[in-house]
C-alpha cells in the first residue's frame, strides 16, 4: 500500500494499454472513444488484481476529476460513472477517494446518471443498466454512511429512482434499484425524515395514481425493509397523531391515507400505530374522526384483513362510532358494513345490533344506506346476512320517507326474484325469503315480483300464484295499489280533457285543481307540485305527447302500446345534455303509476284460463306450493278486483263463459266473486253478448230466490246494473217471494228477505204499496213481535254465525229490510221513518229482547242489539232521517258502543267509523268514540283513538281539497265535535251525581276551544233546559274540558277569530244577561289538572295497526240547524303535547300496513263489576288508583321515523274523548252500563232526578275466545259501487271485554 501511495503521488497517470491521454485536448469523439477502452478494462478487472488496482490509481482519481464530473458530454459523463462504480467496486471495501467532499460529487454525480434508465429506448440504456447493477450489487453507497451529507446523497438518490421508473423497465430494473434503496436502509444507523418522506410520498393517492410504477416500488421497498424501518415510521405517526406536530413532514394531511397503504403493504409497519387510532376515534373534533372512521372502514373491510380478529378493542371502539354524534360518521360506519359483511361474514353478529339501532336512526340517508348495505351483501350470497338484517329491511317497506320505503321494497324484490323465481340459490335459500312477497308487492310488482316483460300467460301464471300466496294484508295492498292506478289514471284523463278545452279563467282553477291533486298522489308532493304543473304546459304545447298519453289512460290500452307509449313520452321529454333531470324523473313515475302493463284483454282472458285449468285440475297447483281450492278462491277475488280496476278488459265472449261456469260450482265464494265480476264488468253485456245474457238471467234470478244470501244480495245488484229492463225481472223475482213468505220456517226466510230488502232499496218506487204492507204486517207484527223458538240457555254472549238461530237471522234480515227501504224511498213523508226508529230504539231498550218474555238467548240478544244500533246509523247517513232522530234515540245509539258483549262494541265502533270515513254520519256521531274511554278492553280504547285521528286528519284534508265548502264548516271541522261530545258526556247514564270525581276523571281534550267551551255554559241544555241538576252536569263537564285545554294548550288565552256556532238542538239560545263564571268541579279535581302534575299517557303504544279508509269519500253533508249566521272560519291554534302522552307518530295511516294487535295482558283482562246496590261506592274506593308518571314507549315503537305522524294539532281534538285512556292514571275497570237493579233504584234516587231511567252497571261477561266473523255483519251493509273488497279495519284481540248493555226505559 505503501507503493501504492508513492504512485500516487507521483502524480504520473497509466492507462490501459493501447490507451492515449486523456484530456481536453483531444476531441469529443476520440475521448468516448478512449473511454470506452478503460471501461472495458476496469470492467475485466476483480479485486484481487492487486498489481493492477496499484496500476491504475492515478486514472481512478483522474476519473473523479471535476473535469469529467462536470463535462458537458452526457457520453463522456455516463462512461466516467461505469468507471467510477467499476473502481468503486474493485477497491472495495476502501476507496481510492479519501476526501468526504469529494465522495460527495462522485456520488451526486453517479446518481445524476442514473436519471439515464428513464429512456429505456436509448442507445446507451444497456450502459446504464451497468451501472445501475454495479452500484446495487457492490452496494457502493454504503460507503456515504460516514459522511456527514449523507442524507442528502441517499435522498437525491431516492427521488431519482422513483422519479425514472417507468413501465418500460423489466423486473431487473426494480430488483436493482430495490436492492440499492434497501442496503441504505437495512445497513444504515438511521433513516432521517426527509428520506422516509421520499419513501412514502409515492404512497399518497395523487402520487399513486400518477406513477404507478413509482408506488410499486415504495411498495417493495417497504416490504423488504418493514422490520427495520418500523421505529421510523412509528416515529414519525406518533409526532403527527399524538403530538399534533404536522410541521415534522409534508405529508402530515395525508397521514391516515399512508396508514391505510402502509396497513395493506404489511400490517407489520403499524404494530406500534393502531392504537393510536383508537384515541382518535374517540377526538372531540368531527372532522378528525370521520377522517379516522373512513380509514378504518377500509382496513376492516378489506377483503383479506384480520385487523378485527387481531385488534379487538380498536375493533369495539370502531363499532361505538355507528352511535357516533355526528351524522356523517354514522353514515360512512353504514356504508363500511355491506364491504364488512361481504368480506367478512363472522362479523355479522357483532354488525346486527348496530345496524338494527341505525335502521331507527332518525337521519333518511342512514335508514336508507343501512338497507343499501344489507341488499348489496344479500344479493351477493344469500348466506352472508342473518333473517335479523333482512328484517331491518322489512321494517323499513313502513318508513316514513318514500325514499326510503321505496329502496327497502326493491331491494327485499330484486333478493325475490334472484332467489325464488331465478332459484339461484336453491330451496332452501328461496324458503328463506318466501316472506318476501307478503311485504313488498306495492311498488315492485311490475319489475321483480311479477316482470312485465314475460309472456302474457307466464306473467299471468306469476301473478296468480303471487296473489294466491300472500298474506291478507299484502293482498289488501296490491288490491290498494291496483284501486290507486285506477283512480290517478282517471285524474290525469280529466286532465288531459281540460288542456284540450278554452283557456279562461275558469280553466286555470279547473286545471290547478286536477293538477294538485295528481300531485297528491305522488311521493314528495311538494317537489312535485311544480313538475305536474310543467307537464300541464307540454300536453297544452305538444299534441303528440298529448295523444300518446291518452293512448295510455285509454281503457282499451294493451300492455305492448303501453310500453310503446312510456318510451315516447319519456324519449321526447328527455335531453341529452341534462342526464339528470328531475322533471323527467317525476314523469317516468307517474307513467310507472298508471301505465297498463300488466293488465289488458289478452291478460285477462289468460288468467281465467289458468283458474278453469285450477278448476279441472289440469294445472300445477301442488307443484307451485298453493292448495287447489285456494288458488281457484284467489284467483277469482284477483279478477273481482281486476273487473273494477280493469272492466273493459274483460269484454270477451270467452271471459264470460268462464264466469258462467264458476257460477254454477258448489264453492259459495266462487259463485259469489264470480256474481261481483258480472256486476262490475257486465254493463255493456246486454248488447255485446245477447247469448250470455240469455244463459246468465235465469241463473240470477235462481240465486235471487233460492240461493245463498249473499249471493241472492249480488244477484240483485247484477240485474240492477246489467238489463235495461230491470223493472221487469225484478216483478219475476218480487211475486212469488212475497207471497211465500212464512214465518214457520225460518231458515228458508233468510234468503227471500235479504232480496227483498235489496229490490226495496234499489226499485221502492215499483213495490211501493206491497213493501208498507209488507214491513207493517209480516216483518214488525209476524216476525219481530213473536219469539217462536226458545233461545239456547247459554251465559256466553256471543256465538259464531253457524250457532245463530234462524230465527235470529232472519230478524236481523227483516230490521235490514225496514231500513234498506226507508233508504230507497229518501223521504219520512209517511212518518215510516219515525216509526222504524222507534222500532230500532225500543230493541236497544229491551236489551234486544223486544217482546221481553226472556225467550232469547243471550248471543241472540246480542246479535239483535247491534243490528238495532247499525241500523240507526245507517238511517243517520241519510239526511231526512237525521233530522228526525231525537236526542235521546241519538243517546241510546251511542251506548251500544259500550256494549256488554265485545264483539257487538267491535262490530258498532266499525260501522261508525265507516260511515264516518266517508263522510255520510254526520259530525255529532265522532262524539260517540268518546264512550270509549270508558272501554275495559286497552285495544278498544286504541282503537276509538286512532278512528278519532283518523276522522280528524281526514276532514281536515278534504276541507284543503274543497275549499268550496267552507259554507258547511260547521259539519266538517273536527273542532265542532266538542259541543257533542260535551253533551253527550254530560248525558252519559253513568255519570249519575254531579260531583262523582271519577266519572269526571274519564271525561278527558286552544283559543278556538276554549271559546266554545264558555259559550256552552252561557246557555242550557237543549234536551232538558228546565233540568237544574242536568244542566249543572253540563256544566261540569264543561269545566272538565276547560280545564283540559288550558293544561295542555300554551295558546288558549289567545282571541278566537271566530264565535264558535253551537248546534241548536242540543243547546238553547244564550242568556246574555246571565254570566256563568261558576266552577262546577269538585275541590278534589283541582289538583287533578295542577300544571307540573303527572299526566296521564294514551294507550296507542300496545297498538299499533293503522286504519285504512274503506271505499271512496261521499259527501252527503248532514243538516244541521244552527243558532247562528256567523261566519265559522276559523282556524284554532294547534296546541302542544303533554310530555307524558305518547306521540301519535307511532301509529302511521299512509304506509298501508296492517299490523295485528296483541292479546290484552293479564293485567288488562277487566277486574270485576260493582256489586248489585249499595256496596258499590265502597267498591270503587278500594279499586281507585294514584295516576302516575306517563308510561314509556311502547317496545315496538321507533322514535326514529319509523312511521308517518298522523298529525300535530289533530291529536288535540282526539284528546277530549280519550285523554284518560291510560292504564296507569285510569279508575278502576267497572261493569258495563245499564239499567240499575231494581234494589239499587231506590238508594240511587236519592241523588237522581226522578222520573227518568238511568243505567247503572252490571257484570259484563267476557267475550268468546272464538274469532269473530265480520263477513255475517258487514255483508249488508251497502258497498260503494267503487269497492271491489271490504277491508278489516281492526284485528280482534283475544281477551275480555266488558261494556254497556241498553235496558228498557222506565
Amino acid at each position: 500500500m505503501a507503493h501504492s501511495k508513492n504512485r500516487a503521488t507521483d502524480g504520473k497517470i497509466t492507462y490501459p494499454p493501447g490507451v492515449k491521454e486523456i484530456s481536453d485536448k483531444i476531441s469529443k469523439e476520440e475521448m468516448v472513444r478512449r473511454l470506452k477502452m478503460v471501461v472495458k478494462t476496469f470492467m475485466d478487472m476483480d479485486q484481487d488484481s492487486e498489481e493492477e488496482k496499484e496500476l491504475y490509481l492515478n486514472l481512478a482519481l483522474h476519473l473523479a476529476s471535476d473535469f469529467f464530473l462536470k463535462h458537458p458530454d452526457k457520453d463522456v459523463r455516463l462512461l466516467v460513472a461505469c468507471c467510477l462504480a467499476d473502481i468503486f467496486r474493485i477497491y472495495a471495501p476502501e476507496a481510492p477517494y479519501t476526501s468526504p467532499d469529494k465522495l460527495k460529487d462522485i456520488f451526486m454525480f453517479i446518481t445524476r446518471q442514473l436519471k439515464g434508465l428513464e429512456d429505456t429506448k436509448s442507445a446507451q440504456f444497456n450502459r446504464y443498466f451497468y451501472l445501475l447493477e454495479n452500484i446495487a450489487w457492490v452496494k457502493s453507497y454504503n460507503i456515504c454512511f460516514e459522511l456527514e451529507d449523507s442524507n442528502e446523497i441517499f435522498t437525491q438518490l431516492y427521488r431519482t429512482l422513483f422519479q425514472v421508473i417507468n413501465n418500460g423497465h423489466n423486473q431487473k430494473v426494480h430488483m436493482h434499484m430495490v436492492d440499492l434503496m434497501s442496503s441504505i436502509v437495512c445497513e444504515g444507523d438511521s433513516v432521517s425524515q426527509e428520506l422516509l418522506d421520499t419513501v412514502l410520498v409515492n404512497l399518497v393517492p395523487a402520487h399513486k395514481n400518477l406513477n404507478k410504477q413509482a408506488y410499486d416500488l415504495a411498495k417493495a421497498l417497504l416490504k423488504r425493509t418493514a422490520q427495520a424501518i418500523e421505529p421510523y415510521i412509528t416515529n414519525f405517526f406518533n409526532q403527527v397523531l399524538m403530538l399534533g406536530k404536522t410541521s415534522v413532514s409534508d405529508l402530515s394531511e395525508h397521514v391516515f391515507d399512508l396508514i391505510l397503504e402502509l396497513y395493506n403493504i404489511d400490517s407489520h409497519l403499524l404494530l406500534s400505530v393502531l392504537p393510536q387510532l383508537e384515541f382518535k376515534l374517540k377526538s372531540n373534533d368531527n372532522d378528525e374522526r370521520l377522517q379516522v372512521v373512513k380509514l378504518l372502514a377500509k382496513m376492516f373491510g378489506a377483503k383479506d384483513s384480520e385487523l378485527a380478529s387481531q385488534n379487538k378493542p380498536l375493533w369495539q371502539c370502531y363499532l361505538g362510532r355507528f352511535n357516533d354524534i355526528h351524522v356523517p360518521i354514522r353514515l360512512e360506519c353504514v356504508k363500511f358494513a355491506s364491504h364488512c359483511l361481504m368480506n367478512h361474514p363472522d362479523l355479522a353478529k357483532d354488525l346486527t345490533e348496530y345496524l338494527k339501532v341505525r335502521s331507527h336512526d332518525p337521519e333518511e340517508a342512514i335508514r336508507h344506506d343501512v338497507i343499501v348495505s344489507i341488499v348489496t351483501a344479500s344479493k351477493k350470497d344469500l348466506s352472508l346476512v342473518n333473517d335479523h338484517l333482512l328484517n331491518f329491511v322489512r321494517e323499513r317497506t313502513l318508513d316514513k320517507r318514500w325514499r326510503v320505503r321505496k329502496e327497502a321494497m326493491m331491494g327485499l324484490a330484486q333478493i325475490y326474484k334472484k332467489y325464488s323465481l331465478q332459484a339461484e340459490a336453491g330451496k332452501e335459500a328461496a324458503k328463506q325469503i318466501s316472506w318476501i312477497k307478503d311485504n313488498c308487492c306495492i311498488s315492485t310488482t311490475r319489475t321483480y315480483m311479477v316482470p312485465h316483460n314475460l309472456e302474457t300467460t307466464e306473467r299471468m301464471k306469476c301473478l296468480y300464484y303471487l296473489y294466491a300466496t300472500l298474506d291478507s294484508n299484502a293482498v289488501k295492498a296490491l288490491n290498494e295499489m291496483w284501486k290507486c292506478q285506477n283512480m290517478l289514471r282517471h285524474h290525469v284523463k280529466d286532465l288531459l280533457d281540460l288542456v284540450k278545452q278554452p283557456k279562461s279563467d275558469s280553466y286555470s282553477k279547473a286545471v290547478f285543481s286536477k293538477v294538485m291533486v295528481i300531485t297528491r298522489n305522488l311521493p314528495d308532493p311538494g317537489k312535485a307540485q311544480d313538475f305536474v304543473k310543467k307537464l300541464a304546459q307540454v300536453l297544452e304545447e305538444d299534441e303528440k305527447i298529448r295523444k300518446q298519453l291518452e293512448t295510455l289512460v285509454s281503457p282499451s290500452c294493451s300492455c305492448k302500446q303501453a310500453e310503446v307509449c312510456v318510451k315516447d313520452i319519456t324519449k321526447k321529454l328527455g335531453s341529452p345534455k341534462q342526464p339528470s333531470n328531475p322533471f323527467l324523473e317525476m314523469v317516468k313515475f307517474l307513467l310507472e303509476r298508471i301505465a297498463p302493463v300488466h293488465i289488458d284483454t289478452e291478460s285477462i282472458s289468460a288468467l281465467i284460463k289458468q283458474v278453469n285449468k285450477s278448476i279441472e285440475g289440469t294445472a300445477d297447483d301442488e307443484d307451485e306450493g298453493v292448495p287447489t281450492e285456494q288458488a281457484i278462491r284467489a284467483g277469482l277475488e284477483l279478477l273481482k278486483v281486476l273487473s273494477f280496476t280493469h272492466p273493459v278488459s274483460f269484454h270477451s265472449a270467452e271471459t264470460f263463459e268462464s264466469l258462467l261456469g264458476c257460477l254454477k260450482m258448489d264453492d259459495e265464494k266462487v259463485a259469489e266473486a264470480a256474481l261481483q265480476i258480472f256486476k262490475n264488468t257486465g254493463s255493456k253485456l246486454e248488447e255485446s253478448f245477447p247469448h250470455i245474457k240469455s244463459v246468465l238471467l235465469p241463473v240470477l234470478q235462481h240465486k235471487a230466490k233460492k240461493g245463498p244470501p249473499r249471493q241472492a244480495k249480488f244477484a240483485i245488484r247484477c240485474i240492477h246494473a246489467m238489463f235495461s229492463n230491470r223493472d221487469t225481472h225484478f216483478a219475476q223475482i218480487f211475486e212469488p217471494l212475497h207471497k211465500s213468505l212464512d214465518t214457520e220456517n225460518m231458515e228458508q226466510l233468510i234468503t227471500p228477505l235479504t232480496t227483498l230488502g235489496h229490490l226495496a232499496m234499489l226499485a221502492p218506487e215499483q213495490f211501493a204499496g206491497p213493501l208498507k204492507s209488507l214491513v207493517a204486517n209480516f216483518i214488525v207484527k209476524d216476525l219481530l213481535m213473536n219469539d217462536r223458538i226458545p233461545g239456547k240457555k247459554t251465559t256466553k254472549l256471543w256465538v259464531p254465525d253457524d250457532e245463530v238461530s234462524p230465527e235470529t237471522l232472519a230478524k236481523i234480515q227483516g230490521i235490514k229490510l225496514m231500513v234498506r227501504w226507508l233508504l230507497g224511498v229518501k223521504n219520512n213523508q209517511s212518518k215510516s221513518g219515525n216509526s222504524t226508529l222507534r222500532m230500532l230504539t225500543a230493541i236497544l231498550n229491551s236489551d234486544g229482547d223486544l217482546t221481553e218474555q226472556g225467550r232469547l238467548g243471550k248471543p241472540d240478544m246480542s246479535r239483535l242489539r247491534l243490528a238495532a244500533g247499525c241500523a240507526v246509523l245507517r238511517l243517520a247517513q241519510e239526511p231526512c232521517y237525521h233530522e228526525i232522530i231525537t236526542l235521546e234515540q241519538y243517546q241510546l245509539c251511542a251506548l251500544v258502543i259500550n256494549d256488554e258483549c265485545y264483539q257487538v262494541r267491535q262490530a258498532f265502533a266499525q260501522k261508525l267509523h265507516k260511515g264516518l270515513c266517508r263522510l255520510r254520519l254526520p259530525l255529532e256521531y265522532l262524539a260517540v268514540f268518546a264512550l270509549c274511554a270508558k272501554d275495559p278492553v286497552k285495544e278498544r280504547r286504541a282503537h276509538a283513538r286512532q278512528c278519532l285521528v283518523k276522522n280528524i286528519n281526514l276532514r281536515r284534508e278534504y276541507l284543503k281539497q274543497h275549499a268550496a265548502v267552507s259554507e258547511k264548516l260547521i259539519s266538517l271541522l273536527p273542532e265542532y265535535v266538542v259541543p257533542y261530545a260535551i253533551h253527550l258526556l254530560a248525558h252519559d247514564p253513568d255519570y249519575v251525581k254531579v260531583q262523582d270525581i271519577e266519572q269526571l276523571k274519564d271525561i278527558k281534550d286552544h283559543a278556538f276551544i276554549r271559546k266554545m267551551v264558555e259559550n256552552i255554559k252561557q246557555t242550557k241544555d237543549g234536551q232538558s233546559p228546565d233540568d237544574a241538576k242536568i244542566n249543572e252536569k253540563l256544566y261540569t263537564v264543561c269545566d272538565v274540558a276547560m280545564n283540559i285545554v288550558i293544561s295542555k294548550s300554551t295558546t288558549y288565552s289567545l282571541e278566537s277569530p271566530k264565535d264558535p256556532v253551537l248546534p241548536a238542538r242540543y243547546f238553547t239560545q244564550p242568556d246574555k244577561n246571565f254570566s256563568n263564571t261558576k266552577n262546577y268541579l269538585p275541590p278534589e279535581m283541582k289538583s287533578f289538572f295542577t300544571p307540573g302534575k303527572p299526566k296521564a299517557a294514551n294507550v296507542l303504544g300496545a297498538v299499533n295497526k293503522p286504519l285504512s279508509a274503506t271505499g271512496k269519500l261521499q259527501t252527503k253533508l248532514s243538516r244541521m240547524e244552527t243558532i247562528s249566521n256567523a261566519s265559522s272560519n276559523s282556524n284554532p291554534s294547534s296546541p302542544g303535547r303533554s310530555k307524558g302522552r305518547l306521540d301519535v307518530a307511532e301509529v302511521d295511516h299512509s304506509e298501508n300496513e296492517d299490523i295485528s294487535m296483541k292479546s290484552p295482558s293479564e293485567g288488562d283482562k277487566p277486574s270485576r263489576g260493582r256489586k248489585r246496590g249499595g256496596a258499590s261506592s265502597q267498591e270503587d274506593k278500594t279499586q281507585e288508583s294514584k295516576p302516575k308518571r306517563g308510561r314509556k314507549r311502547a317496545a315496538n315503537s321507533s322514535v326514529d321515523n319509523t312511521e308517518e305522524p298522523w298529525g300535530g294539532e289533530d291529536s288535540s281534538v282526539a284528546e277530549t274523548a280519550t285523554e284518560t285512556e291510560d292504564e296507569q292514571n285510569s279508575p278502576p275497570k267497572r261493569g258495563r252500563r245499564g239499567r240499575p237493579p231494581k234494589s239499587a233504584t231506590v238508594a240511587a234516587a236519592r241523588d237522581d232526578t226522578p222520573g227518568k231511567g238511568r243505567r247503572g252497571r252490571r257484570k259484563v261477561a267476557p267475550p268468546p275466545e272464538e274469532e269473530h266473523d265480520e263477513e255475517q255483519e258487514g255483508e249488508e251493509e251497502e258497498e260503494d259501487e267503487g269497492e271491489a273488497g271490504s277491508e278489516n279495519m281492526e284485528v280482534k284481540p283475544k281477551g275480555r271485554g266488558r261494556g254497556r248493555r241498553p235496558r228498557s226505559v222506565t
